[in-house]
C-alpha cells in the first residue's frame, strides 16, 4: 500500500480477497460506481466491467488512488507485465545500453526483446466530489512509484504506456520523461482501427 500526504494507493484485490468485513466486492462495485471519466468513456468502463475480472485472472492489477481526508476515489491506474520489442534507432548508447542489460538483442532487425511494465489505464475521477483533487501528473507519479516497488521485488527497467495520437496527451508524458519508440494499430469492437503511440520510460 502507498501513501502521500494526500492520498493512498490501494490494489483492489484488497477488497475480495481481505476477511474485513469492511471491505468486500459490494462495496468495491459501489466504490467504482462513483467514477466518471466523460473525456474518455473507455476508461470508465474499464473499471466497472472489467478491473475486477482482469484481476481474479491475473491479467491486470488496478490500483485506486483515494483520498486520505474523505476516502473519495480520486483515479485509478492499472499496471500488467507484456512483452515488448523496442527499436533500437530513437534512443541515445546509454539507453541502449540499459535496454541490452535485460533484453535479447535481435542485431539484423535492431530491435530489443524484454519484458516490461505497461501502465494499461490511467483516469482521474471526474465526479463533483472528485473533480480537481489530483492531477494528471500526480496519477502518474503514483503509477510509476507502484512500478518502482514491483520493480523492487522483481527486477525489470523499462514502463511503457500506449496513447492516442494526441499533441497534448503525448506532450505529457514526454514531460515525465517517455520516449515514442513506436506505434501500433488497434481497433475496438465497433470502431474503425486507430493508431496508439507507445513510448517508454527507464524506472
Amino acid at each position: 500500500m502507498q501513501q502521500t500526504n494526500n492520498f493512498i494507493v490501494l490494489n483492489i484485490r484488497e477488497y475480495f480477497e481481505n476477511d474485513d468485513g469492511r471491505l468486500g466486492e459490494d462495496k468495491l462495485l459501489q466504490l467504482l460506481s462513483e467514477f466518471s471519466c466523460p473525456l474518455n468513456p473507455d476508461v470508465g468502463h474499464f473499471l466497472k466491467r472489467q478491473s475486477i475480472e482482469f484481476a481474479k485472472k491475473h491479467q491486470a492489477v488496478t490500483y485506486l488512488v483515494l483520498s486520505l481526508e474523505d476516502a473519495e476515489l480520486l483515479g485509478y491506474f492499472s499496471i500488467t507485465i507484456k512483452p515488448l520489442v523496442v527499436k533500437a534507432e530513437p534512443f541515445s548508447n546509454t539507453v541502449k545500453r540499459k535496454l541490452a542489460r535485460f533484453s535479447e538483442m535481435d542485431k539484423e532487425g535492431q530491435t530489443y526483446n524484454l519484458a516490461a511494465y505497461l501502465i494499461a489505464q490511467l483516469g482521474k475521477n471526474y465526479s463533483d466530489r472528485a473533480k480537481g483533487r489530483i492531477t494528471g501528473k500526480e496519477l502518474l507519479e503514483a503509477a510509476i512509484r507502484q512500478i518502482q516497488a514491483l520493480q523492487y521485488q522483481a527486477g525489470g527497467m523499462v514502463a511503457f504506456v500506449e496513447a492516442e495520437n494526441n499533441a497534448k496527451l503525448l506532450s505529457f508524458y514526454e514531460n515525465y520523461g517517455f520516449k515514442q519508440f513506436d506505434t501500433r494499430q488497434t481497433a475496438s469492437k465497433g470502431s474503425e482501427p486507430h493508431k496508439l503511440v507507445q513510448l517508454l520510460k527507464i524506472v
